[in-house]
């Protein structure tokens, strides 16, 4: 694995250049991140384009022996191109347009910017795509980063017509589709359809559903529109992407097949205070990040990648400037991050940034150097970090063991249609994983159309409209199969099922779905350990009924290899189910002492602790790198006996 950092030339005097070029090779980095924000030094002026100051940055970066992927400046129109198209600017839900002053500040769907984003990639994949120096490139910067993957512009309402037509030929099939009977919803056309934003009360979800796809599909369409230049131009370079934390506003499988690595962003502390975690895990993890944040997305952008490759582009080194509060991590965490994406199968962690801004939004976002150039905290991490790759060598290949099933298509219904607060897809997969994880499991987060073959057992959180090809591969599995609510209880085009849920999975599991009910917090039906929350599926049914509560709720049937987990998969409930399973598909479950985590692979087995204290790990091995008492932010490396 490779470590990098992202560097910004532009932002410093140029007689810095050479001496930081220096002291990231002297550091074991051997990649560079630069460009992406770079439009207005590129062209300063329309069509007048100084290209001086960055052939003399590649140069130096280069000439240190290290290799530069390059972004395309996209994410950061200039003012001046602004200026010339005033509406194509996204539009946001309430109707209001945003506007210059950041980035980010372009609608996908404005055919005038598409036309100009393509125009300087292609410059600049000309002047430099076949330099020595670029390995890789990066398309934009961080798709859906500020709520901008859905626009509400009349450009988006336009490209979304269009994409109706052809997606349903001719608007008696759309009104079928959508059921606009109810509340004489009918259209004569597809020139009627407005978006679904500023309707008295809520729009019909299938229509916006249908808007949730298509403007998923605007993101993938505007990539790959830099994708071809980029490869008609730099051939035999790699390109990718950099994904987000938790954004799910466009379909990440969708895009990994069109790049060559995905990359995601990982700021494990940021993430834990902006996204719902309770108080406990944010009391307990404040500077380390819940344990399986990152693990999450290294395992879920892994399975969005069309052949496995993926990275780390930006991995949080000290505070960040941009969440509710910003700590710094704990001492060891920078290290223990970058050997967890290790272990994992990354083949790139390059840390953001080299050094900290002094001006502009992100001054208070901590860098490798601090900005009067001295090393901050993250910095001496990072050596050790190369220090112990160098040591470990190949990673090894991931053990496969559970297959995790997300849906990006489940997450946009279930926020659609939540039918209870914060009874999310995205978020029942979370508390699988860390079930799972809990008991010392490897996870791969997968599409629902991946090939099933080498797993012992398959997850299905939350997936209400099933895909035909699961359905096949579910029956034709032998191992042990979990299925959570609301799975199977939809159409594609948002509706219930002619035979109610579990609809196509009644092919696996022979029950129907009488009624399901959410429930508000503190309702909870009591079992022996555990508890039915949040979410409650009634079954009709001549499955056995595994775990009953006190008043007689059951909360998991069980037929053949199939578990049907009826309340809300989290907490002790899922915890139980996942080991039950786990079990009878002979993957030993151990539990583990509280906030450590393991990856296993054919070569080694690795062990993190998130927690704040010491804890004892008994793995099976021999030690390699550090030793089963694990300190506060430790790891520990064991050779696979």
């Amino acid at each position: 694995m490779k470590l990098g950092a992202c560097y910004y030339p532009e932002h410093w005097p140029e007689d810095m250049w050479a001496d930081d070029a220096r002291r990231m090779a002297d550091a074991g980095l051997s990649r560079v991140r630069i460009g992406e924000f770079a439009w207005s030094r590129i062209e300063p002026e329309p069509g007048v384009f100084d290209w001086g100051w960055l052939d003399r940055a590649i140069n130096t970066l280069h000439a240190a022996g290290l290799e530069i992927i390059l972004g395309t400046p996209t994410a950061t129109p200039p003012k001046w191109l602004a200026d010339q198209m005033p509406d194509m600017f996204a539009v946001d839900v309430h109707g209001r347009s945003r506007g210059f002053g950041s980035r980010r500040h372009y609608c996908f769907s404005h055919l005038g910017y598409r036309a100009e984003a393509a125009r300087i990639t292609r410059a600049v994949a000309q002047r430099y795509g076949n330099h020595p120096a670029v390995v890789m490139w990066q398309t934009d910067n961080e798709y859906g980063c500020h709520d901008t993957t859905i626009s509400y512009s009349d450009a988006a309402r336009d490209a979304f017509r269009f994409w109706l037509a052809q997606r349903y030929g001719d608007i008696g099939s759309l009104n079928t589709a959508w059921g606009n009977v109810f509340w004489s919803m009918e259209y004569r056309g597809f020139d009627q359809i407005e978006l679904p934003n500023l309707t008295v009360t809520e729009a019909n979800p299938a229509h916006w559903l249908a808007f949730r796809r298509f403007s998923s599909d605007q993101v993938i369409s505007f990539d790959k529109a830099q994708i071809d230049i980029l490869r008609e131009l730099s051939p035999n370079r790699d390109v990718m992407h950099n994904a987000m934390g938790f954004v799910t506003d466009y379909d990440h499988h969708d895009l990994g097949q069109q790049l060559d690595v995905v990359m995601w962003d990982s700021y494990p502390l940021g993430f834990l205070e902006m996204f719902p975690f309770s108080d406990a895990d944010k009391a307990a993890y404040v500077r380390q990040g819940h344990p399986d944040i990152a693990a999450f997305h290294h395992d879920l952008y892994r399975g969005c990648a069309a052949d496995g490759r993926w990275g780390v582009i930006e991995q949080q080194p000290g505070p960040v400037n941009w969440a509710r509060h910003n700590p710094a991590p704990l001492p060891g965490m920078v290290r223990l991050w970058t050997l967890e994406a290790m272990a994992h199968g990354a083949e790139l962690v390059s840390y953001f940034r080299w050094r900290q801004a002094p001006f502009a939004q992100e001054q208070m976002h901590a860098g490798l150097l601090r900005p009067d150039s001295q090393a901050a905290p993250g910095l001496d991490e990072a050596i050790q970090a190369a220090s112990d790759i160098a040591d470990l060598g190949e990673a090894g290949r991931p053990i496969k063991e559970v297959a995790l099933i997300f849906s990006y298509d489940a997450e946009w219904i279930t926020q659609t249609q939540p039918q209870g607060e914060g009874l999310s897809a995205l978020w029942a997969a979370f508390s699988i994983y860390t079930a799972l994880r809990e008991a010392g499991l490897n996870v791969d987060i997968i599409p629902p159309r991946a090939d099933l073959s080498g797993y012992a057992m398959v997850a299905v959180p939350c997936l209400p409209a099933v895909p035909d090809q699961l359905v096949s591969a579910l029956k034709a599995f032998d191992g042990s199969v979990i299925i959570g609510p609301r799975s199977g209880s939809k159409t594609d085009e948002l509706s219930i099922p002619a035979g109610l849920a579990p609809g196509k999975l009644k092919a696996l599991f022979p029950a129907t779905v009488t009624r399901s009910e959410s429930l508000r917090p503190g309702t909870h039906h009591a079992g022996d350990g555990w508890s039915a929350t949040r979410w409650l599926d009634h079954l009709e049914t001549e499955a056995e009924a595994e775990l009953v509560a006190e008043d007689g709720m059951v909360a998991c049937w069980k037929s053949a290899n199939v578990r049907y987990c009826a309340a809300w998969p989290e907490g002790a409930l899922i915890a139980e189910i996942a080991r039950r399973a786990a079990t009878e598909a002979g993957l030993e479950p151990v539990t583990l002492p509280t906030g450590v985590r393991v990856r296993k692979t054919d070569t080694y087995i690795f062990a993190f602790n998130y927690g704040n204290e010491t804890q004892q790990v008994t793995l099976r091995g021999i030690e390699r790198l550090g030793s089963s008492a694990l300190s506060a932010a430790g790891v520990a490396v064991f050779e696979a006996s």
